[in-house]
């Protein structure tokens, strides 16, 4: 991609694997940021974040697999939104990258930064990649009851982007993914291995389908993830609980990708 190419602000779609996906890219000759969604989120999430931060940077947002504008598919595993992080960026013609990744957007950027080292300024993880053994059948049948429970509901949201184009099993099958990514001894050795700049924007309280203190006592993983890897810190624990982090500690946020990007030039 030629460099006027780069400056020029663009939205579209990127094709990947059997769909497309809806992109937006600031432009801009600023530091690349590519915002990796939460598990069901879209790209509106972030317009908080990226207001705080402004002119300056390259802001690069994008709709996952069967969420906002993007097409469905038959593959909505972790894998393949490994994939699609690669998709947008070589669409994009991005070759060196800072992720800020939320919930499972965060679990996403710790992996693909943890595979691609040379090509990551750093990370930004926003209330998740914690790594904590969360995960049980009871739990999963809790999970599968939860996305039962409320799809009768976001069936008539869906024709308006606003909930995921998924079955309510699609949607359960994902989460429960997610769980088995979340075992220390699966997520542990990702953390371990980072070798650029990350970032922790922590929440407080719950989230959603949560009870009680558990979202609480998975954050308290982060400690010993902290005290392995120097290059891992935490930059805020704020008020905000997980899903309204993004509306509420959007200051932190930015403070956050600013500490990461002034460890790659100093000047930020």
């Amino acid at each position: 991609m030629n460099d006027t190419a780069v400056r020029n602000a663009w939205a579209g779609r990127i094709a990947v694997d059997d769909t497309s996906l809806a992109v937006t890219d600031t432009g801009g000759s600023g530091i690349p940021l590519l915002f990796i969604n939460g598990q069901f989120s879209t790209q509106p999430y972030w317009r908080h974040v990226i207001a705080e931060l402004g002119e300056g940077w390259r802001h690069i947002t994008y709709d996952e697999r069967a969420r906002g504008k993007s097409e469905r598919s038959a593959d909505y595993s972790f894998a393949a939104w490994l994939r699609d992080v690669d998709a947008v960026l070589a669409a994009r013609g991005v070759d060196r990258v800072l992720l800020v990744g939320w919930s499972y957007g965060a679990f996403v950027a710790a992996h693909w930064a943890h595979q691609n080292p040379d090509r990551t300024l750093g990370a930004v993880l926003v209330d998740g990649a914690f790594p904590y053994d969360w995960l049980d059948e009871a739990m999963a049948q809790r999970i599968r009851m939860l996305f039962r429970r409320i799809g009768w509901f976001t069936w008539a949201l869906r024709p308006l982007g606003l909930v995921p184009r998924m079955t309510a099993e699609q949607q359960a099958t994902s989460n429960i993914e997610l769980g088995m990514l979340s075992r220390e001894r699966e997520l542990a050795p990702v953390l371990d291995g980072l070798t650029v700049p990350v970032r922790y924007v922590v929440a407080s309280g719950t989230s959603l389908g949560s009870r009680g203190d558990e979202q609480e006592r998975i954050r308290t993983s982060l400690a010993q993830v902290t005290a392995r890897n120097p290059n891992i810190r935490v930059s805020a624990k704020v008020a905000s609980n997980h899903d309204r982090i993004l509306r509420k500690d959007f200051r932190a946020i930015g403070t956050a990708v600013r500490e990461v990007a002034a460890l790659n030039s100093g000047s930020r």
